[in-house]
């Protein structure tokens, strides 16, 4: 079996969908070879992850470039050339001309951009509206949560028996963030204080007013003991938005090293999204250690599970009296603290990517 996987979203910038194929990939290609697992374009290594540059050299970035614009604006049968010799060829979120001669596979990511397009800049949602064309050609469809396999479902109309749900990992780095390696981060970044913790693009879904709103409601003794730490690039966020971050302690894009050791040093981790797919933070969060607070919507209440507590992201009070429980109960944060460990566990990549081999095996047919 010879599977090919559109991997274009590592040559740009990317966030969620980049993290999911980086790893993915590396661990399907260490299960079953390199031959096994191929990518479009042709990457027979993977760079460091960055998710605001490309994983490959220039040439690399611009030939693959060059090759989806062939296949998406010509009539070229452009991947049919290319993803020559696999039985299966999996869609990620950008090629719109899939091979005509392989089994069509690909992933369901959420279902943001048609239940919520308020949210998403407009560029976003036309492509999520073109690749719902792929995900309704598929011959089989892997998603990455159960929410989104019913939204899916539900939005799209799409056979239930198609859809098979493989949650994905977590970098093994978030389960073992040393002490060493904590201490380095808090001094790049001057973390000196307790914080609560948030990750994520700036972007209106992550609901960071709702977040800067509620901690602003604590009481002013946990303010000055505790301090909110955002931490992520400028996405399509409103600049009222953007000019409130100058009030707490917000670090810009972090390098990826960085995260697992940020993440493991928060008291508290906090993520009131509107909607996510999967909530890699949280997975994240809970892996590291960190007690979480997150929202009860989406797929967050079946990642978090009973490890988190877990909010109305439409309520500054509910999340409000959340953050004050935790900051002033270390027996609650411990409680959550080992549920999350427990049920972080359940994210590995090594299992993600078992269960998605055996799902190529199948859509082989």
């Amino acid at each position: 079996m010879r599977v090919a996987i559109d991997a274009v979203p590592l040559l740009v910038r990317s966030a969620g969908v980049k993290n999911y194929l980086y790893h993915w990939i590396a661990h399907l290609r260490a299960a079953a070879g390199a031959d096994a697992i191929r990518t479009f374009p042709a990457l027979a290594r993977l760079g460091p992850l960055a998710h605001h540059r490309s994983i490959a050299g220039p040439w690399r970035t611009g030939t693959g470039l060059a090759a989806l614009a062939l296949s998406n604006y010509t009539p070229l049968p452009v991947l049919d050339w290319l993803t020559r010799g696999a039985g299966v060829f999996h869609a990620s979120n950008l090629v719109r001309h899939p091979p005509r001669r392989t089994r069509l596979t690909a992933t369901i990511y959420d279902m943001t951009c048609w239940l919520m397009p308020e949210l998403h800049s407009t560029a976003n949602v036309r492509a999520d509206r073109s690749y719902s064309g792929i995900l309704r050609r598929a011959d089989a469809l892997i998603a990455i949560s159960e929410s989104s396999r019913n939204d899916a479902i539900r939005v799209l109309n799409l056979p239930p028996g198609s859809i098979t749900v493989i949650y994905p990992g977590i970098p093994a780095a978030f389960f073992a963030a040393d002490s060493a390696r904590i201490e380095a981060v808090r001094a790049r970044y001057g973390l000196t204080r307790p914080y609560v913790l948030s990750i994520g693009t700036i972007e209106p879904r992550k609901n960071i007013d709702l977040l800067l709103d509620a901690f602003a409601a604590l009481p002013a003794s946990l303010r000055d003991q505790f301090e909110l730490v955002v931490a992520g690039p400028i996405g399509w966020a409103s600049a009222a938005t953007t000019a409130r971050l100058a009030a707490v302690r917000y670090l810009g894009y972090v390098p990826e090293a960085d995260l697992a050791p940020l993440t493991a040093a928060a008291t508290v981790f906090a993520y009131p999204s509107l909607y996510e797919g999967f909530g890699f933070p949280v997975a994240q969060a809970m892996a590291a250690g960190v007690p979480v607070v997150t929202s009860n919507v989406s797929s967050l209440p079946e990642v978090a599970a009973d490890a988190a507590l877990l909010i109305d992201p439409r309520s500054i009070q509910e999340l409000r009296d959340a953050l004050a429980r935790l900051l002033l109960s270390p027996q609650l944060r411990a409680d959550l603290s080992a549920r999350g460990l427990s049920r972080a566990a359940a994210f590995r990549w090594e299992t993600c990517a078992a269960q998605s081999l055996a799902f190529f095996q199948r859509a082989c047919g």
